[in-house]
């Protein structure tokens, strides 16, 4: 590539050398070779001297008539370059820098995509690790025999090779961290860790009703015990009047290099998460305000906050749960949202099964800062609990008063913009996982949630306090969950916790006819 550049800068050079100067520059500083090559961006050595005089102005001409025979000769522009040259130039690229080539056009695709580099670095990447003190001969034949075949393969063939191995080798690596489970939530713990080995990050793409795409690139993060709020706030957001979807997308660098860090402007791959429409901002989608914001939620999980006064989006959170959060931000495509594999039922001759051995983990948190983090074990329902087309399993009683616990701190949902920050009171994120007796996750979710005034007297016991209730439901079951305010200490207290599942997903999972 050293080689190439050198001859087109060569070629250019001449054609300077070969221009007359300017009527009365002879001579002078303006005129003189050096300084045109100065001003042409080119260095000289320390002592070299440029030629002049007669022959040298002679010379000179005779080279720009040679420079001038084609009229793009002095331009050198590189789709005017053979493709023999073209392809030596991109064999000096790595895959990523390859993949930005064949961007270009539809001749540059063609190139980028020669079986022969692509084999060589197919070659570099994936051969068997060689020792330091001998070289193994059958790798040298074998390395031929591929750059032999490399010709009678389609054209591409080796470049789908090394993305297919490449992609194959990250899985790997994401398989082995991704395996230590916590024993409370059954979700992977090295959570952090995989997010750095994969490079993964978050987009949304706002789509106007003309057609026009806006991205943009997520300017928080935070990894929460079962989730990930990523938040979007900035300053260049498109008119609202103008959007009609919001496609939440999960991105991921197509190479993960040692030493590079994911850049946006590196080649990555984009996979659907979640489609909203934005037609849904209504005053039934609405969870809260203050003086400043008004909040929306659309499920699942994502939080959308629009100005009082003006009506435009000022910040876009969304809540990801961690159940197989890598599988569904990589696995997916730009268009199709990743489909989790059927579950089959596991064989169990108990009458009951299905009804018993459930494990829940519920955390509600505000900007890092938990209010709740509680565990429950050994949660059973009976066949008289069946009712509705729900099985309800009782995680908290109103009877038992040693069930009931207090909510830590201060409830609300934080927002942040880049000039402003503020908090909705009686807001907040819940993450809920629920095991089955198996151990595998069988309900998860993680969504704002309203902690609202009850409208009448509780079904249960009286408290000296004011009531309250937060309620969640989605296509797989819903949640009841009542408080009690404690005004001497000012906290939440719960008294009630009941879950609901849907009879027809109980069914599906356990292979039952409840």
């Amino acid at each position: 590539m050293a080689i190439g550049r050198g001859r087109l800068l060569q070629l250019q050079w001449q054609c300077l050398l070969a221009r007359p100067p300017p009527l009365g520059c002879f001579g002078s500083a303006f005129g003189s070779p050096g300084a045109a090559a100065e001003r042409a961006g080119f260095r000289t050595r320390p002592g070299a001297m440029l030629p002049s005089g007669p022959a040298a102005l002679s010379r000179h001409a005779r080279q720009d008539k040679v420079c001038r025979r084609p009229s793009a000769g002095c331009s050198a522009s590189l789709d005017s370059l053979p493709a023999e040259v073209l392809l030596k130039i991109l064999s000096y690229l790595d895959a990523a820098a390859l993949l930005c080539a064949g961007c270009v056009s539809r001749r540059f695709y063609h190139l980028a995509s020669d079986n022969f580099i692509w084999i060589r670095l197919y070659s570099a990447a994936f051969s068997p690790k060689r020792s330091h003190w001998r070289v193994d001969p059958a790798e040298k034949t074998d390395l031929s025999v591929n750059l032999l075949s490399a010709g009678d393969k389609e054209a591409g063939y080796w470049k789908k090779e090394y993305l297919t191995k490449q992609i194959a080798s990250v899985k790997a690596a994401l398989a082995q961290v991704l395996k230590p489970l916590h024993p409370n939530t059954g979700l992977p713990v090295k959570t952090k860790e995989a997010l750095r080995v994969s490079g993964l990050g978050w987009v949304i793409i706002l789509r106007g009703a003309d057609g026009r795409e806006y991205t943009m690139e997520h300017a928080d993060l935070s990894v929460n015990d079962s989730s990930v709020t990523v938040a979007w706030y900035g300053k260049d957001w498109p008119p609202l009047a103008t959007l009609s979807t919001l496609d939440l997308c999960g991105v991921t660098p197509v190479f993960m290099g040692k030493s590079r860090a994911p850049s946006r402007t590196r080649p990555r791959w984009h996979s659907l998460i979640t489609k909203y429409q934005l037609s849904q901002l209504t005053e039934s989608s609405a969870v809260g305000g203050d003086r400043l914001m008004r909040v929306f939620c659309l499920p699942p999980g994502l939080v959308v906050g629009l100005w009082k006064r003006e009506e435009e989006l000022a910040f876009v959170m969304a809540n990801l749960h961690l159940h197989r959060l890598v599988e569904r931000s990589m696995l997916g495509s730009p268009a199709v949202p990743y489909e989790l594999p059927p579950h089959a039922p596991i064989s169990d001759d108990s009458p009951e099964r299905g009804l018993h051995g459930y494990r829940l983990h519920v955390d509600m948190h505000n900007g890092g800062v938990s209010c709740l983090c509680g565990s429950f074990r050994n949660l059973s329902a009976s066949k008289g609990y069946l009712e509705n087309e729900y099985m309800k399993l009782s995680v908290i009683s109103f009877k038992n008063n040693t069930e009931h616990l207090p909510l830590i701190g201060k409830v609300g949902l934080s927002w942040k913009t880049n000039s402003f920050d503020g908090c909705i009171k009686s807001c907040s994120i819940m993450d809920l996982t629920l095991l089955e007796e198996y151990g595998q996750p069988f309900w998860c979710f993680s969504s704002p949630v309203c902690v609202r005034c009850c409208p009448g007297p509780s079904d249960g016991p009286n408290f000296l306090g004011e009531a309250y209730y937060v309620d969640y439901s989605d296509s797989e079951g819903r949640l009841r969950m009542e408080l009690v305010w404690i005004e001497e200490t000012e906290e939440y207290f719960i008294v009630s916790l009941a879950l609901y599942l849907r009879l027809a997903k109980v069914n599906q999972w356990f292979g039952t006819e409840y």
